[in-house]
């Protein structure tokens, strides 16, 4: 790429800069400026061909419908913090906040990589601010509540109720449950493999994200007769153990989206349960662990978890059985001892 300069003075200069930089090791060439936003996002999407399919059909899907209509077509070398700033601003009057962040956490993915191949010195998203994440009040599921669900749940499906209420599984992990990680005998469960979506929202079945979501799950007998009795009822024995416990047509694994149109959604409108989504019977689960006294270790390694501040910050929730229980144990430990009428009393002067 060439520049002109008014001055030969003015050329002197630039060059002197230029040969600075490059001692310093903070120069870039200047003709990867050029490259447009849309170029760099196709070979960041191509860089790492170990990120899950989902994950790269995700980030694809939102720089093709957020990003690139609005700055694909500039120069990476041309973009400023004010280009990014006003972005997440439209950004954030029509989409949802964690979204806005997903977003923009692929945008400056994007720009990291012009960075690290050198295609441009700064980066433009930087002093961004972004919307709060409000949390959401999780609901927690009384056992009522779950048999009324199960009951309206079309008959096949209903098993997949408990597995994410007893066993605190994703729904993912319970679509890619097969036959031969049911052992009855042993009454355990092994999840092994998990329902993802890839490209054009196509699913099919993947190892956990983590070792730690590969684990072997005790199950109690009322759920170990619940699964007998699915799988004799739809004839899945031992000689089919690569089969899934719940399949689609042709024995294809559940698309999530059309699961939860045809099959979720109506049945929790019989349930009168509206905006119960799947994820709370994993909260449920792991509520119901700590009201019970489940050590913090045994409840992470039944959920899947690496960290067990995940387990306690997110899905541990506080309810109001939990904080009556509380309140009385404080009292009989603490004031149960003590006269505390007549101390009262006597303080007042009464």
């Amino acid at each position: 790429m060439s520049r002109t300069f008014r001055t030969k003075r003015e050329a002197t200069e630039y060059e002197a800069t230029q040969r600075t930089a490059k001692t310093r090791g903070a120069w870039v060439d200047p003709r990867g400026a050029n490259v447009t936003l849309a170029e760099v996002s196709n070979e960041w999407l191509k860089s790492n061909p170990a990120k899950r399919p989902s994950t790269k059909a995700r980030d694809a899907s939102a720089l093709r419908v957020h990003v690139l209509p609005s700055l694909g077509h500039r120069r990476i070398g041309s973009l400023t913090p004010g280009d990014v700033r006003a972005l997440v601003a439209d950004w954030s009057t029509r989409m949802a906040p964690r979204t806005v962040r997903r977003t923009y956490g692929a945008l400056r993915a994007v720009v990291n990589y012009a960075v690290q191949n050198d295609l441009v010195v700064r980066s433009p998203c930087r002093g961004i601010k972004l919307p709060a994440i409000e949390p959401a009040k999780a609901a927690i599921l009384e056992p009522a509540d779950l048999a009324r669900l199960a009951y309206s749940i079309a008959g096949e499906f209903a098993p997949m109720v408990w597995l994410g209420a007893v066993l605190g599984l994703r729904w993912g992990e319970v679509a890619g449950l097969r036959v031969g990680r049911v052992d009855l005998l042993r009454r355990t469960i092994t999840v092994a493999e998990q329902v993802t979506r890839g490209a054009g929202g196509v699913g099919f079945v993947s190892p956990p994200k983590s070792a730690a979501g590969r684990r072997t799950l005790s199950i109690p007998v009322e759920l170990a007769s619940l699964l007998s009795k699915h799988l004799a009822d739809s004839g899945l024995t031992g000689a089919t153990s690569g089969a899934l416990l719940f399949a689609g047509a042709g024995g294809r694994p559940l698309d999530y989206s059309n699961w939860r149109r045809r099959v979720w959604l109506p049945a929790v409108e019989l349930a009168d349960l509206d905006g119960i989504g799947f994820h709370d019977l994993r909260r449920t689960n792991a509520t119901a662990m700590v009201l019970d006294g489940v050590d913090v270790k045994t409840a992470q390694a039944r959920l899947g978890h690496s960290d067990p501040r995940l387990t306690l910050a997110i899905y541990a929730q506080a309810t109001g059985e939990g904080d009556r229980s509380a309140a009385e144990k404080l009292g009989a430990r603490l004031m149960g001892t003590t006269d505390v009428g007549r101390n009262t009393s006597e303080s007042t002067g009464s």
